[in-house]
């Protein structure tokens, strides 16, 4: 029963000592997963805490990035606005400087008004002291006319009036042709001074119309791409077309401008192709200019073809179509050279067929008559000069050599066939609405032409030829002597010039006809 007592009491106290082992190593366990835990959560807390400060830094980068982009493209706007003013600035100061200069330019004229108000004045005087002393010889003569004729006062004034008028009338038939033949004398000169200054006054109207070309843009944003960062496609565009491109307020469109007509094309195709494609930087600037440029011979080429194959000329030099090609962008007082040299060769093949000659011969030389201006920019010398040695170079026939060389009357033509290219480059050149007038002013011009000579007494009928160049003017001959006509047509020639604007000169002849009729029975 002792044992007993003493199993169980071991019993007991080894199951109360397991308890507290169990106990003691459990919680030994569980502190250790708290630890763990605890840990861990630091471990969480410490990576959320970087992933933050990530977060945090990324985001201020992006938000530095977006504040430099937004920098940037404020800075690139106000460079172009600033662009803007500055050739806005330009302009004002040329209309500013054009102003100027024609403000000068009147106050020259009214200095010279006044000087001619003068000489006005200073004439009447010594008109007036003239006409006092044709009075006193009037006067004397008619005094001493009734003394020794025995004539009348009246019929005395009658014969010295018709005295003093066929004096007065061969006078001033005397000065009239000693002026013309002095304005012979000084024509040179004078007409050197007049084109300069004609040159001075209106070439910049006539340069701004004849050397820009417009280019139509999708959207006023192209201009920017077309701009390029820094300006650096422009630059590029422009050295390698050797064209200015203009890029002002005009919404939706540029402007090229450049003497070269070619040039000019080959700019605006380019930029046309770039804005079609949409990817505009130097390399492709590069790549689409030269592209444009092949197209381009390739174009003045089939010009040049079209006009031979039209005109149905044969064996013409390959370099010579080429040159053909090239008039067809160039123009003369607006007329399309190409066009104008179709339309001569045309006309001169029709009159040669008329007059006998070799209707193709005419054709060719009226084709290349103007050859010389399709390289007179590059070449120095005038177009006839130009276009003679080329026609020389390519072994032409002498008749079209002369035909080139004489169609503006630098030497004497020597065939039939050179006087007829001379012809119809006048009436090519000459016919309504060729040259940059329109039929109406033509018109207008033409028949103010023949009122002014109508106007004039003793004048019968009068005629406007060659496009207005000249007017005939048939005057009665009992009314009118030789003396009367030289007066007659000075007349005109002055009321033209004071009522009428035309290009060139006038010719004014008057014709005095007299006949005398018989009929034998």
């Amino acid at each position: 029963m002792k044992v007993n007592v003493l199993t169980v009491s071991f019993a007991i106290i080894a199951l109360i000592l397991g308890c507290l082992v169990g106990y003691w190593l459990r919680k030994s366990q569980h502190e250790k997963e708290i630890l763990g835990a605890k840990n861990s959560a630091a471990a969480i807390l410490n990576e959320a805490t970087k992933d933050a400060e990530r977060l945090k830094r990324d985001a201020l980068v992006e938000a530095r990035e977006k504040s430099h982009r937004y920098k940037d493209e404020i800075e690139k706007e106000l460079k172009q606005r600033r662009q803007e003013l500055a050739q806005q600035e330009k302009r004002l100061l040329q209309k500013e400087s054009n102003l100027d200069r024609k403000d000068n330019n009147l106050e020259k004229r009214e200095l010279t008004l006044e000087k001619r108000e003068e000489d006005y004045l200073t004439r009447d005087h010594q008109l007036k002291e003239k006409e006092i002393q044709a009075d006193e010889l009037i006067e004397a003569q008619s005094k001493e006319l009734e003394r020794v004729a025995m004539l009348s006062r009246q019929e005395a004034q009658e014969i010295i009036m018709k005295t003093l008028d066929q004096e007065l009338e061969h006078e001033k038939a005397i000065t009239i042709k000693e002026s013309i033949q002095s304005a012979k004398d000084e024509a040179e000169v004078r007409a050197a001074n007049i084109v300069l200054e004609a040159i001075q006054r209106s070439s910049a109207d006539l340069v701004a119309e004849r050397t820009v070309s417009v280019l139509s843009l999708p959207s006023d944003d192209m201009k920017g791409r077309i701009i390029g960062k820094e300006g650096r496609n422009i630059r590029t565009l422009e050295a390698l077309t050797g064209i200015d491109i203009i890029i002002d307020e005009t919404p939706e469109a540029v402007v090229l401008s450049g003497f070269d007509p070619v040039r000019r094309e080959v700019a605006r195709l380019t930029l046309e192709k770039l804005i079609s494609d949409g990817r505009i930087h130097p390399a492709r600037i590069e790549e689409m200019v030269e592209k444009s440029r092949k197209e381009m011979e390739v174009r003045i080429r089939e010009a040049g073809e079209q006009a031979v194959f039209e005109l149905g000329i044969q064996a013409l030099h390959p370099d010579l179509i080429k040159l053909l090609g090239r008039l067809h962008y160039r123009t003369s007082y607006g007329q399309n050279v190409l066009n104008h040299s179709i339309e001569v060769a045309k006309l001169a093949g029709v009159m040669a067929s008329e007059f006998g000659q070799d209707p193709q011969l005419a054709k060719r030389a009226g084709l290349l008559h103007d050859i010389g201006k399709a390289i007179d920019r590059d070449v120095e010398g005038s177009h006839v000069e130009i276009g003679t040695e080329l026609a020389r170079k390519y072994n032409e026939h002498e008749i079209v050599i002369n035909s080139v060389a004489s169609h503006h009357g630098d030497i004497e033509p020597n065939s039939m066939i050179s006087i007829l290219v001379q012809a119809a480059d006048a009436l090519s050149a000459a016919r309504p609405g060729a040259r940059s007038e329109s039929l109406e002013t033509y018109i207008h011009r033409l028949e103010r032409l023949e009122e002014i000579a109508n106007e004039e007494d003793g004048v019968t009928k009068s005629y406007a030829i060659q496009a207005g160049r000249e007017i005939r003017v048939i005057v009665e001959p009992d009314q009118i002597n030789d003396a009367k006509a030289t007066i007659l047509a000075r007349d005109i020639k002055n009321k033209i010039e004071e009522e009428l604007q035309y290009p060139g000169h006038i010719k004014i002849t008057v014709i005095r006809e007299t006949r005398a009729v018989e009929y034998a029975k």
